[in-house]
Protein backbone atom coordinates (compact mmCIF):
# COMPACT_ATOMS: atom_id res chain seq x y z
CA UNK A 1 0.00 0.00 0.00
CA UNK A 2 1.20 3.40 -0.49
CA UNK A 3 2.71 4.80 2.36
CA UNK A 4 0.87 8.15 1.79
CA UNK A 5 -2.72 6.83 1.07
CA UNK A 6 -3.80 7.23 4.19
CA UNK A 7 -3.14 11.15 5.25
CA UNK A 8 -3.94 11.54 8.92
CA UNK A 9 -5.15 14.95 9.79
CA UNK A 10 -6.48 15.91 13.69
CA UNK A 11 -6.18 12.08 14.00
CA UNK A 12 -9.34 11.16 11.27
CA UNK A 13 -8.08 8.63 7.86
CA UNK A 14 -9.10 11.17 4.52
CA UNK A 15 -10.17 9.34 1.41
CA UNK A 16 -7.68 10.26 -1.60
CA UNK A 17 -9.40 12.42 -3.88
CA UNK A 18 -8.63 13.03 -7.88
CA UNK A 19 -9.59 15.85 -10.12
CA UNK A 20 -7.94 16.36 -13.87
CA UNK A 21 -7.51 20.20 -14.75
CA UNK A 22 -7.28 21.45 -18.54
CA UNK A 23 -5.17 23.70 -19.70
CA UNK A 24 -7.48 25.27 -21.64
CA UNK A 25 -7.06 29.29 -21.07
CA UNK A 26 -8.77 31.38 -19.15
CA UNK A 27 -11.40 30.16 -16.50
CA UNK A 28 -14.99 31.44 -16.64
CA UNK A 29 -17.36 31.24 -14.16
CA UNK A 30 -18.75 28.48 -15.67
CA UNK A 31 -15.43 26.68 -14.41
CA UNK A 32 -15.53 27.94 -11.25
CA UNK A 33 -19.46 27.38 -10.29
CA UNK A 34 -19.16 24.20 -12.06
CA UNK A 35 -15.71 22.77 -10.40
CA UNK A 36 -13.59 24.74 -8.66
CA UNK A 37 -15.45 26.09 -5.83
CA UNK A 38 -16.50 22.89 -5.37
CA UNK A 39 -13.14 21.67 -5.07
CA UNK A 40 -12.32 24.57 -2.17
CA UNK A 41 -14.69 23.02 -0.06
CA UNK A 42 -13.44 19.04 -0.40
CA UNK A 43 -9.53 20.72 0.91
CA UNK A 44 -10.23 20.05 3.87
CA UNK A 45 -12.47 16.86 3.85
CA UNK A 46 -9.74 14.81 1.33
CA UNK A 47 -6.68 14.48 0.37
CA UNK A 48 -6.61 16.34 -2.89
CA UNK A 49 -4.60 16.11 -5.89
CA UNK A 50 -5.38 18.25 -8.58
CA UNK A 51 -3.52 17.54 -12.56
CA UNK A 52 -2.98 19.59 -15.06
CA UNK A 53 -4.02 17.39 -17.70
CA UNK A 54 -1.76 18.29 -20.16
CA UNK A 55 -1.66 14.48 -22.37
CA UNK A 56 -5.70 14.52 -22.71
CA UNK A 57 -4.88 18.14 -24.20
CA UNK A 58 -3.36 16.94 -27.02
CA UNK A 59 -5.96 14.75 -27.73
CA UNK A 60 -7.72 17.35 -30.22
CA UNK A 61 -5.64 19.88 -32.92
CA UNK A 62 -3.60 22.71 -30.57
CA UNK A 63 -0.79 24.94 -30.93
CA UNK A 64 2.44 23.84 -29.74
CA UNK A 65 3.70 27.46 -29.34
CA UNK A 66 1.18 28.04 -26.60
CA UNK A 67 1.06 24.94 -24.45
CA UNK A 68 3.35 25.67 -22.03
CA UNK A 69 1.75 29.20 -21.65
CA UNK A 70 -1.58 27.27 -21.48
CA UNK A 71 -0.43 24.56 -18.26
CA UNK A 72 1.29 27.99 -16.37
CA UNK A 73 -2.21 29.80 -16.97
CA UNK A 74 -3.74 26.51 -15.69
CA UNK A 75 -1.69 26.89 -12.21
CA UNK A 76 -1.94 30.60 -11.93
CA UNK A 77 -6.14 30.66 -12.67
CA UNK A 78 -6.44 27.72 -9.90
CA UNK A 79 -4.47 28.63 -7.32
CA UNK A 80 -5.61 32.17 -7.79
CA UNK A 81 -9.22 31.02 -7.48
CA UNK A 82 -8.43 28.85 -4.19
CA UNK A 83 -6.61 25.96 -5.04
CA UNK A 84 -4.16 26.07 -2.27
CA UNK A 85 -1.16 24.74 -2.59
CA UNK A 86 -0.16 24.30 1.33
CA UNK A 87 -3.37 21.69 1.21
CA UNK A 88 -3.06 20.10 -1.86
CA UNK A 89 -0.99 18.77 -4.95
CA UNK A 90 -0.95 20.78 -7.93
CA UNK A 91 1.08 18.92 -10.61
CA UNK A 92 1.23 18.54 -14.32
CA UNK A 93 0.09 15.14 -15.92
CA UNK A 94 3.44 14.50 -18.64
CA UNK A 95 5.93 15.33 -15.42
CA UNK A 96 4.63 11.91 -14.04
CA UNK A 97 5.20 9.10 -16.72
CA UNK A 98 3.92 6.44 -14.65
CA UNK A 99 0.34 7.90 -15.55
CA UNK A 100 0.56 6.78 -19.33
CA UNK A 101 2.35 2.99 -18.30
CA UNK A 102 -0.65 2.34 -16.20
CA UNK A 103 -3.01 3.26 -19.36
CA UNK A 104 -0.99 0.79 -20.68
CA UNK A 105 -1.57 -1.77 -18.17
CA UNK A 106 -5.33 -0.82 -17.97
CA UNK A 107 -5.91 -0.34 -21.53
CA UNK A 108 -5.59 -4.81 -21.63
CA UNK A 109 -8.49 -5.09 -19.18
CA UNK A 110 -10.84 -2.18 -21.14
CA UNK A 111 -13.39 -3.71 -23.56
CA UNK A 112 -13.31 -1.79 -27.13
CA UNK A 113 -17.38 -1.77 -26.86
CA UNK A 114 -17.11 0.13 -23.62
CA UNK A 115 -15.06 2.72 -25.03
CA UNK A 116 -17.08 2.97 -28.12
CA UNK A 117 -20.02 3.77 -26.33
CA UNK A 118 -18.50 6.98 -24.27
CA UNK A 119 -20.77 9.67 -25.21
CA UNK A 120 -17.96 12.48 -25.11
CA UNK A 121 -16.17 10.26 -27.66
CA UNK A 122 -19.20 10.67 -30.15
CA UNK A 123 -19.34 14.57 -29.59
CA UNK A 124 -15.56 15.04 -29.72
CA UNK A 125 -14.85 13.07 -32.89
CA UNK A 126 -18.10 14.88 -34.90
CA UNK A 127 -16.66 17.95 -34.03
CA UNK A 128 -13.19 17.11 -34.73
CA UNK A 129 -13.37 14.51 -38.00
CA UNK A 130 -10.76 15.35 -39.45
CA UNK A 131 -7.99 14.80 -36.27
CA UNK A 132 -10.57 11.68 -34.80
CA UNK A 133 -7.58 10.37 -33.26
CA UNK A 134 -6.92 6.22 -30.70
CA UNK A 135 -6.23 9.10 -28.58
CA UNK A 136 -9.51 10.58 -28.17
CA UNK A 137 -11.21 6.99 -28.52
CA UNK A 138 -8.92 5.64 -25.29
CA UNK A 139 -9.35 8.69 -23.29
CA UNK A 140 -11.32 7.73 -20.58
CA UNK A 141 -8.49 4.44 -19.86
CA UNK A 142 -5.63 7.08 -19.33
CA UNK A 143 -8.65 9.26 -16.95
CA UNK A 144 -8.67 6.00 -15.47
CA UNK A 145 -5.22 5.31 -14.61
CA UNK A 146 -5.30 9.40 -13.85
CA UNK A 147 -7.51 8.21 -10.50
CA UNK A 148 -5.68 4.60 -10.46
CA UNK A 149 -2.27 5.49 -9.40
CA UNK A 150 -2.82 7.89 -6.52
CA UNK A 151 -5.57 5.21 -5.87
CA UNK A 152 -7.76 7.68 -5.59
CA UNK A 153 -11.35 6.95 -3.72
CA UNK A 154 -13.15 10.01 -4.86
CA UNK A 155 -13.64 12.00 -7.96
CA UNK A 156 -15.66 15.26 -8.36
CA UNK A 157 -17.02 15.73 -11.54
CA UNK A 158 -19.72 17.16 -13.76
CA UNK A 159 -22.81 15.34 -14.87
CA UNK A 160 -21.13 15.08 -18.45
CA UNK A 161 -18.14 12.92 -16.63
CA UNK A 162 -20.34 10.24 -14.74
CA UNK A 163 -20.18 8.18 -17.51
CA UNK A 164 -16.29 7.94 -17.54
CA UNK A 165 -16.05 7.34 -14.12
CA UNK A 166 -18.73 4.63 -14.38
CA UNK A 167 -16.32 3.04 -16.92
CA UNK A 168 -13.20 3.82 -14.67
CA UNK A 169 -14.71 1.33 -11.97
CA UNK A 170 -15.77 -1.38 -14.89
CA UNK A 171 -12.17 -1.61 -15.44
CA UNK A 172 -10.75 -1.48 -11.93
CA UNK A 173 -12.99 -4.04 -11.33
CA UNK A 174 -11.81 -6.14 -14.06
CA UNK A 175 -8.32 -5.39 -13.11
CA UNK A 176 -8.64 -6.19 -9.69
CA UNK A 177 -10.47 -9.65 -10.89
CA UNK A 178 -7.51 -10.90 -12.74
CA UNK A 179 -5.19 -10.06 -10.37
CA UNK A 180 -5.20 -8.88 -6.33
CA UNK A 181 -7.79 -6.10 -5.57
CA UNK A 182 -4.75 -3.48 -5.44
CA UNK A 183 -6.82 -0.77 -6.90
CA UNK A 184 -9.92 1.25 -5.81
CA UNK A 185 -12.74 1.79 -7.39
CA UNK A 186 -13.92 5.21 -7.22
CA UNK A 187 -16.75 6.92 -6.53
CA UNK A 188 -17.71 10.65 -8.02
CA UNK A 189 -18.81 13.41 -6.25
CA UNK A 190 -21.45 15.37 -8.46
CA UNK A 191 -21.02 19.11 -8.21
CA UNK A 192 -23.84 21.22 -6.69
CA UNK A 193 -23.99 23.40 -9.02
CA UNK A 194 -25.78 22.67 -12.29
CA UNK A 195 -24.82 23.77 -15.82
CA UNK A 196 -24.24 27.05 -15.89
CA UNK A 197 -25.05 28.46 -19.66
CA UNK A 198 -23.75 31.24 -21.55
CA UNK A 199 -24.56 34.69 -22.07
CA UNK A 200 -26.61 33.65 -25.03
CA UNK A 201 -28.67 31.59 -23.20
CA UNK A 202 -28.64 29.19 -25.50
CA UNK A 203 -25.41 26.97 -24.73
CA UNK A 204 -23.63 26.22 -22.03
CA UNK A 205 -20.96 28.53 -21.42
CA UNK A 206 -17.99 28.20 -23.16
CA UNK A 207 -15.12 30.07 -24.63
CA UNK A 208 -15.35 28.89 -27.65
CA UNK A 209 -18.63 29.96 -28.44
CA UNK A 210 -17.42 33.41 -26.83
CA UNK A 211 -20.51 33.40 -24.09
CA UNK A 212 -18.20 33.27 -21.29
CA UNK A 213 -17.32 35.72 -18.49
CA UNK A 214 -13.78 35.48 -17.48
CA UNK A 215 -13.21 34.86 -13.85
CA UNK A 216 -10.37 37.82 -13.93
CA UNK A 217 -12.92 40.46 -15.75
CA UNK A 218 -12.35 44.18 -15.11
CA UNK A 219 -15.38 46.01 -14.23
CA UNK A 220 -15.48 47.64 -17.55
CA UNK A 221 -15.27 44.53 -19.25
CA UNK A 222 -17.36 42.80 -17.11
CA UNK A 223 -19.91 45.32 -17.47
CA UNK A 224 -19.65 45.20 -21.15
CA UNK A 225 -20.69 41.93 -21.36
CA UNK A 226 -23.77 41.82 -18.86
CA UNK A 227 -25.48 44.78 -20.26
CA UNK A 228 -26.24 43.57 -23.75
CA UNK A 229 -27.10 40.29 -21.98
CA UNK A 230 -30.07 38.31 -22.49
CA UNK A 231 -32.95 38.54 -19.74
CA UNK A 232 -36.46 37.15 -20.11
CA UNK A 233 -37.69 38.07 -23.63
CA UNK A 234 -41.40 38.96 -22.45
CA UNK A 235 -39.97 41.90 -21.29
CA UNK A 236 -39.97 43.92 -24.07
CA UNK A 237 -40.79 47.39 -22.24
CA UNK A 238 -39.86 48.45 -18.64
CA UNK A 239 -43.13 48.10 -17.55
CA UNK A 240 -44.08 44.40 -19.03
CA UNK A 241 -43.28 41.93 -15.58
CA UNK A 242 -41.23 39.66 -16.41
CA UNK A 243 -40.54 35.48 -15.09
CA UNK A 244 -37.03 35.05 -13.36
CA UNK A 245 -37.69 31.37 -13.88
CA UNK A 246 -37.11 32.28 -17.69
CA UNK A 247 -34.27 34.86 -16.92
CA UNK A 248 -31.00 33.39 -17.86
CA UNK A 249 -29.23 36.01 -15.67
CA UNK A 250 -31.24 35.18 -12.56
CA UNK A 251 -29.58 31.55 -12.35
CA UNK A 252 -26.24 33.79 -12.46
CA UNK A 253 -27.35 35.96 -9.54
CA UNK A 254 -28.32 32.65 -7.59
CA UNK A 255 -24.72 32.19 -7.53
CA UNK A 256 -23.62 35.99 -6.19
CA UNK A 257 -26.58 37.18 -4.99
CA UNK A 258 -27.03 37.97 -1.28
CA UNK A 259 -31.25 36.38 -0.30
CA UNK A 260 -32.34 39.62 0.35
CA UNK A 261 -30.92 40.90 -3.35
CA UNK A 262 -32.91 37.64 -5.00
CA UNK A 263 -36.19 39.14 -3.07
CA UNK A 264 -35.13 42.27 -4.17
CA UNK A 265 -35.08 41.52 -8.04
CA UNK A 266 -37.74 38.58 -7.90
CA UNK A 267 -40.09 41.46 -6.93
CA UNK A 268 -38.96 44.03 -9.36
CA UNK A 269 -38.80 41.76 -11.93
CA UNK A 270 -42.69 40.32 -11.30
CA UNK A 271 -44.09 43.47 -10.70
CA UNK A 272 -42.44 45.84 -13.23
CA UNK A 273 -40.93 47.85 -11.06
CA UNK A 274 -37.28 47.05 -11.21
CA UNK A 275 -35.51 47.43 -15.18
CA UNK A 276 -33.27 44.57 -16.13
CA UNK A 277 -30.67 47.53 -16.19
CA UNK A 278 -30.87 47.70 -12.60
CA UNK A 279 -31.05 44.51 -12.01
CA UNK A 280 -27.93 43.86 -14.18
CA UNK A 281 -26.07 47.06 -11.96
CA UNK A 282 -26.94 44.12 -8.73
CA UNK A 283 -25.12 41.39 -10.75
CA UNK A 284 -22.23 42.94 -12.10
CA UNK A 285 -21.71 44.50 -8.29
CA UNK A 286 -21.80 41.13 -6.95
CA UNK A 287 -19.17 39.50 -9.73
CA UNK A 288 -17.27 42.33 -9.06
CA UNK A 289 -16.82 41.69 -5.37
CA UNK A 290 -16.47 37.67 -6.05
CA UNK A 291 -13.67 38.42 -8.86
CA UNK A 292 -11.70 41.21 -7.43
CA UNK A 293 -9.63 39.48 -4.98
CA UNK A 294 -8.70 36.51 -7.63
CA UNK A 295 -7.90 39.49 -10.18
CA UNK A 296 -5.94 40.63 -7.57
CA UNK A 297 -4.18 37.43 -6.68
CA UNK A 298 -3.57 36.50 -9.94
CA UNK A 299 -1.71 39.54 -11.31
CA UNK A 300 0.30 39.00 -8.24
CA UNK A 301 1.52 35.55 -9.30
CA UNK A 302 1.97 35.99 -12.94
CA UNK A 303 5.02 38.30 -11.85
CA UNK A 304 6.35 35.16 -9.13
CA UNK A 305 6.89 32.53 -11.72
CA UNK A 306 9.72 30.90 -10.13
CA UNK A 307 6.67 30.26 -6.86
CA UNK A 308 3.99 28.79 -9.50
CA UNK A 309 6.96 26.73 -11.25
CA UNK A 310 8.38 25.23 -8.00
CA UNK A 311 4.67 24.40 -6.82
CA UNK A 312 4.38 22.20 -9.65
CA UNK A 313 7.86 20.95 -9.53
CA UNK A 314 7.02 20.03 -5.43
CA UNK A 315 3.92 18.66 -6.09
CA UNK A 316 4.83 16.32 -9.47
CA UNK A 317 7.84 14.99 -7.05
CA UNK A 318 5.74 13.84 -4.19
CA UNK A 319 3.26 12.10 -6.86
CA UNK A 320 5.96 10.92 -8.44
CA UNK A 321 7.04 9.02 -5.35
CA UNK A 322 3.39 7.73 -4.86
CA UNK A 323 2.74 6.46 -8.62
CA UNK A 324 6.28 4.69 -8.35
CA UNK A 325 5.23 2.66 -5.42
CA UNK A 326 1.59 1.72 -7.26
CA UNK A 327 3.01 0.66 -10.28
CA UNK A 328 5.59 -1.46 -8.77
CA UNK A 329 2.86 -3.13 -6.28
CA UNK A 330 0.77 -3.78 -9.63
CA UNK A 331 3.94 -4.99 -11.64
CA UNK A 332 4.72 -7.35 -8.91
CA UNK A 333 0.86 -8.85 -8.69
CA UNK A 334 1.24 -8.97 -12.45
CA UNK A 335 4.03 -11.43 -12.32
CA UNK A 336 6.10 -8.58 -14.37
Amino acid sequence: MNKEIKKMKKGKYMKRLFSGIQPSGTIHIGNYFGAISNWIKLLDKYDCIFCIVDYHAITIPYDKELMQKRIFDAAVDNISAGLDPEKCKIFVQSHVSEHTELAWILSCFTRMGELSRMTQYKQKSEQHKAHANCGLFTYPILMTADIAIYKGEVVPVGEDQIQHVELAREIIRNFNTAFDDILPEPSEILSPTPRIMGLDADNKMSKSLNNHISLTETDEDLWKKLAPAKTDTNRQRLKDPGDPAKCNLFSYHKLVSSDAELKQVIEGCTTASMGCFDCKKILCKNFSELMGPIRDKKEKLMKEKDYVLNVLNESASKCRKIAKETISEIKGAMGL
